[in-house]
């Protein structure tokens, strides 16, 4: 354990994209945990979309951001946190954190599934991706799937369990071609299109001439309006995010077809991850047999150093990553 703890913390509100300078590490004595706490070394950090909604005003400025993270106990004065344990919380963008154990979740002991995957797939993402398809937009065998950020973190996951469920063709899009031929080539999408090539309801047409049952939706804007059009009877919706606006708040609204939705019965909802949490083990179970069999695999890009933690969400923002990205302790 280091005699110095690093915090990061966000020292102005962005307009558009933040940079590097919208942040700031600040150093501190490692904290001593009180009698009932546990002192958390992190190993892993998640950077989320999330975060950037975050920054515009649920972050406070100058005091330590939060994320979730994984970390061994390195002290304890409480004997439900014994030291040695590995555990989620989200105390992260710092390398110690003191929690208590209402604040912490002890991970399961899944022999041959990597750390890194609870935080990827079978962590707050893929739990997102989970239950968007399953609870939300209650997927059928046979109906088929279009998700918009598709070679994200969650739209991995997403086409990746919607295979697994049984779903009939899966469509996606994706910022790069580099990305579109990961999409069809390793994850399982049978097809995919750059959403930068043209209108995206023309290019959703040609991926998918017949229409789409249901739409897995991390961006919003265009795409939105161009999903609405291809549903087909009782189409459903599954609302994660908005990613096309987070850095863009004078983007033109969404255009949809509004006589769409009631002649053809579509089901539109957002949801909130957080109001799904005892959707955990049942994601555990669904997921965990898949990993240990090869049949499912975590997309994953991995950046050593929490020093670089700021890069990894600027990356993130920018597209930069496939699958989820993470912050990995780089000793």
């Amino acid at each position: 354990m280091t005699e110095t703890a690093l915090t990061v913390q966000q020292t102005a509100r962005p307009t558009g994209f933040p940079t590097a300078a919208h942040f700031r590490f600040a150093e501190s004595p490692v904290p001593e945990p009180a009698p009932g706490t546990a002192l958390v070394e992190n190993l892993l950090w998640s950077v989320d979309p999330y975060h950037r909604e975050m920054m515009d005003g649920d972050f406070a400025l100058n005091a330590p951001l939060e994320g979730r993270a994984l970390g061994r106990i390195t002290a304890s004065r409480t004997p439900d946190l014994p030291e040695g344990e590995i555990v989620f919380h989200r105390q992260g963008w710092r390398t110690h954190a003191v929690v208590t154990p209402e604040e912490v979740r002890r991970l399961p002991h899944h022999p041959g599934v990597p750390l890194t995957a609870y935080l990827s797939v079978l962590g707050g993402t893929g739990l997102t991706a989970y239950v968007a398809l399953t609870r939300v937009a209650r997927l059928r065998a046979g109906e088929d799937v279009f998700v918009s950020g598709a070679a994200g973190g969650v739209g991995t996951a997403a086409g990746r369990f919607a295979r697994l469920l049984g779903a009939g063709r899966l469509i996606g899009s994706a910022g790069t071609p580099e990305k579109v031929k990961y999409l069809t080539e390793h994850v399982g999408y049978d097809a995919a299109f750059d959403y930068h090539e043209g209108p995206a309801a023309e290019l959703l047409a040609a991926a998918a001439p017949t229409g789409v049952d249901v739409f897995v939706d991390n961006v919003g804007g265009e795409q939105l309006g161009a999903a609405i059009g291809a549903l087909r009877l009782r189409g459903r919706v599954a609302r994660v995010g908005t990613i096309s606006q987070y850095n863009t708040p004078d983007a033109p609204p969404v255009v949809l077809d509004h006589t769409a939705v009631v002649e053809r019965r579509l089901r539109i909802e957002g949801f909130l991850v957080s109001d799904h949490r005892d959707a955990q083990e049942e994601l555990y179970d669904f997921a965990v047999p898949h990993l240990r069999s090869g049949a499912l695999t975590a997309d994953e890009t991995v950046i050593d150093g929490f020093d670089r933690i700021v890069d990894a969400f600027l990356l993130m923002l920018r597209g930069g990553n496939t699958g989820k990205i993470l912050v990995r302790k780089g000793d």
